[in-house]
């Protein structure tokens, strides 16, 4: 369930080497066979480099997937309800069952929690249910030939020629999303040799059909992107009718005295990690729902860099350990994709950057809001009205 090009991408470009960013375009025969000459370079032999190209074609469908990909508009609690079913809690709760070994095994190898994985595994793949039908190794080659970026996709590819060389990769069968994820959690290839993890003892890492394999992976992969072990991610609280609405966000993490002592308290419950700081989240403004977010929250954004994303997938692992449906509150009605544009307009206009103006409210857009609402004398708590548009 991605809605832009993955965090882990992205990550990967960073860590790319310096001459991972080679000529893209031209003819595809004579990319194929520089890529070819890269991977026997890297000490693979002819006949590997042959048996993994053999059937790589160019794929339009990948680049149409590509062009098409664009970031949802819902607000939270729509988002939320429309993925949270019934029939994804009980499925969740049988698999918590069907793989409590693995879970078991999870917990004390790496410290994440049965409904973390739980979360991703339903909104990646629904369960593996639906993987993706499109040809990997034609994706990433597609991807890696395409100049639009083609030193994301590049390291795939030989990292995927790696997995093949050691069984765990067919070119020819080998499917999943548009950008080359593979499996049930959906990881790329450089992350499965990195992070791949035999669960089940067969000997091989197979994401698609292993879900012991794919569960034990994404923990891993998870740890590697900072994931701190045993403890909470998000709870639900409520907040008081009045506070210093500018310091909620993403950008402030207190201690949970502090919040305390501003009348934050826990929905249900007591405090998850007293001893822990925690960052206020008002996904809708201060009549929504409100979260406090843990360190660990900040690993979901290594995994995909959708804030609405992120807070549905944290908050379904909670639903699935227990925690009760959140209260929705009485927010303010969100603005409409015409509405947001012209908020955005004026907000450029008034020096703010807001990045490109398309309706979306990103992290640039809700800084801005929050900017302007403090100078207005609103309740600064990021949330677009259209009390704040006819103000501006």
């Amino acid at each position: 369930m991605r809605f832009h090009l993955p965090a882990l991408l992205f990550a990967s470009f960073l860590s790319a080497p310096a001459d991972a960013q080679v000529p893209c375009g031209g003819s595809f025969s004579g990319f194929v066979e520089g890529l070819k000459q890269e991977a026997i370079a890297q000490g693979h032999s002819r006949s590997t480099v042959d048996g993994f190209f053999a059937s790589v074609r160019k794929d339009q469908k990948v680049l149409a997937a590509d062009r098409r990909q664009g970031v949802f508009t819902l607000d939270f609690t729509t988002f939320a309800r429309r993925l949270i079913s019934k029939n994804r809690m009980d499925r969740g709760r049988a698999n918590a069952r069907k793989y409590a070994a693995t879970f078991d095994r999870i917990e004390r190898d790496f410290g994440v929690s049965p409904g973390v994985l739980l979360a991703f595994w339903a909104f990646e793949t629904d369960y593996g249910a639906v993987q993706g039908d499109f040809n990997t190794a034609n994706a990433l080659v597609t991807l890696s030939h395409d100049c639009r970026r083609p030193e994301l996709f590049r390291p795939q590819v030989m990292a995927a020629i790696d997995l093949y060389a050691r069984g765990d990769f067919d070119p020819a069968r080998t499917t999943g999303a548009w950008a080359g994820e593979i499996g049930m959690v959906q990881m790329l290839p450089k992350d499965i040799l990195e992070n791949g993890v035999d669960g089940d003892g067969d000997g091989h890492v197979s994401l698609k059909t292993s879900a012991p394999d794919a569960l034990m992976s994404g923990a891993k992969m998870l740890q590697h992107l900072g994931w701190r072990p045993n403890e909470p991610w998000l709870q639900e609280v409520r907040v008081p009718a009045q506070m210093d609405w500018a310091l909620a966000g993403l950008d402030t993490a207190r201690p949970l005295s502090q919040w305390q002592a501003m009348g934050v308290e826990p929905r249900s419950g007591q405090w998850q990690a007293p001893g822990l700081k925690g960052k206020l989240i008002l996904p809708q403004g201060r009549k929504g729902p409100a979260f406090i977010a843990y360190p660990n929250f900040d690993a979901y954004f290594e995994w995909n860099q959708s804030f609405t994303y992120v807070l549905t997938a944290a908050y379904f692992g909670t639903r699935l350990m227990g925690a009760p449906v959140f209260d929705a509150g009485n927010p303010d009605p969100a603005l409409s994709t015409g509405q947001m544009k012209q908020l955005q307009q004026k907000l450029a206009a008034r020096g703010h950057d807001v990045g490109k103006i398309d309706g979306i409210l990103g992290s640039g857009t809700r800084a801005a809001v929050r900017a302007e609402q403090k100078r207005l004398g609103l309740p600064a708590d990021a949330w677009p009205t259209a009390d704040l548009l006819r103000k501006l």
